[in-house]
């Protein structure tokens, strides 16, 4: 008697669900297992009307996609605004079978998979933020190119034999850009030159006229002068970014009169750099943003990590996710444990590195040089023992974690006394000294103690 085939039947989550195979210059649209219901769309406007008409005709309520690139983001905001529910999950739990893999089988089996309840969808900001990290990564953008234009402005001064780079700190600072301008406006005079030092400049116009005889070659000159342009271009556009950001804020508040009442406590000890938004107090206008979380008391939170959190995440976004280790694990900062037969096999932190990650973790590496800081005795300590590389991964996390009370507990940050007077380290010693001669029964003359000169 021959074996009889066992059949599994799993319970159906999502009847009514489609699946779709996202493509640059065409959509595969499943809506059931059978292979003349795939439907091939394509990516224009009256393309995805069609879809959706295509949709509604076979009373489909939920759709599944693959976060592919940026392709799904126009047929994602039609499908929701058609009253569609929409699931954007990451392209690795759609991962096929084995065997030949087609664009018709991908479709059909995301609608599997989605029809299961098998799928989980990604974070997705609310439009009012999705239009802030839009400003906000733009002007990342920026930054970028200016960082790369100023390494090649820097290139070009070594081959002029320009040693600006050994005489001041940044040459994109006051006192360098002066230089390079005047450079590219034909004053070669080392003399004169060194007269356009900035009066913070530690050094001395004599010393730094040392270092500005060149060679005064044409070609190395127009090079100069070319990426010099690009970089005020660059400059402007920045400022460009910052002013609609600010309007953007100016928006929000006018909305939410309610936020306009927070009043940010004054932080002196708190320095911007060059690259900060210009004409806005971040402090302040976070304190209000967040309701009335004060984000920058947290010691090695600066300007761009308050950026970063406010257009990345915002407040909504926080409340995402139901505890600080689901937060931790969506910015990849978590050891994704594996485990088989009871061993550990790895403890890894998973791949992936957003621009809140990267924000996170460049707070974190400023901790690891601040003295007297709670925050900077944790980054030593693990430093000390795993590396610098994962102090910044648990420092970062660390952060993470309060930064999550802090937006969704309201929970205020408090660390411990960072600094202890000389009495009161005496007395903290004296103090776990007693505990463990109690605790180990010395004796006083286990101690060397003569008690009769006492």
């Amino acid at each position: 008697m021959g074996r009889r085939k066992k059949m599994l039947n799993m319970e159906i989550v999502n009847p009514a669900a489609a699946g779709i195979d996202i493509g640059s210059k065409s959509h595969f649209v499943a809506i059931d297992q059978q292979l003349e219901n795939v439907k091939e769309f394509g990516v224009f406007a009256e393309d995805n009307e069609q879809l959706v008409q295509w949709l509604s005709d076979n009373n489909i309520s939920t759709v599944a996609m693959e976060s592919t690139g940026t392709y799904w983001q126009n047929l994602f905001f039609v499908l929701q605004s058609k009253g569609f529910e929409v699931i954007l999950t990451n392209g690795k739990f759609t991962k096929n079978i084995k065997g030949r893999k087609t664009d018709v089988q991908d479709c059909q089996w995301i609608q599997k998979l989605h029809t299961l309840g098998l799928l989980s969808g990604s974070f997705l900001p609310d439009d009012q933020t999705e239009q802030f990290r839009t400003f906000a990564r733009q002007r990342t953008s920026w930054l970028k190119q200016g960082a790369s234009v100023s390494q090649k402005m820097q290139k070009f001064l070594r081959l002029l034999n320009l040693r600006l780079d050994v005489v001041v700190s940044d040459i994109t600072g006051l006192t360098g850009l002066r230089i390079i301008e005047a450079v590219c406006n034909g004053i070669t005079d080392a003399s004169d030159l060194s007269l356009l030092v900035h009066r913070n400049c530690r050094r001395t116009p004599e010393e730094i006229a040392k270092a500005l005889n060149f060679n005064h070659r044409n070609e190395y000159l127009f090079g100069l002068k070319q990426e010099f342009e690009l970089y005020q271009f660059i400059r402007q556009k920045i400022k460009e970014c910052d002013k609609q950001i600010k309007v953007f804020l100016d928006n929000h508040f006018k909305v939410h009169i309610e936020k306009q009442e927070y009043i940010a406590p004054k932080k002196a000890y708190k320095k911007s750099n060059k690259n900060a938004c210009k004409n806005m107090d971040l402090n302040q206008l976070a304190y209000q943003y967040f309701g009335g979380v004060d984000l920058m008391s947290i010691e090695g939170v600066s300007d761009r990590t308050v950026l970063a959190l406010m257009s990345e995440i915002g407040p909504e976004g926080f409340k995402k996710f139901p505890s600080a280790k689901h937060f931790c694990s969506w910015l990849r900062l978590s050891p994704n444990n594996k485990i088989s037969g009871g061993k550990y096999l790895s403890s890894r932190i998973g791949k992936g590195s957003s621009r809140l990650k990267t924000a996170l973790r460049a707070a974190a590496n400023v901790l690891g040089n601040l003295k007297d800081s709670h925050l900077g005795e944790f980054f030593r300590r693990i430093a000390y023992r795993k590396g610098r590389v994962a102090a910044i991964t648990a420092t970062a996390r660390k952060l993470a974690v309060i930064i999550w009370k802090m937006v969704v507990q309201k929970v205020p940050y408090s660390p411990p006394e960072p600094y202890l007077f000389r009495d009161q380290k005496r007395a903290k010693i004296l103090q776990k000294m007693k505990k463990n001669i109690a605790k180990l029964k010395i004796t006083d003359s286990e101690l060397g103690l003569n008690v009769s000169h006492l």
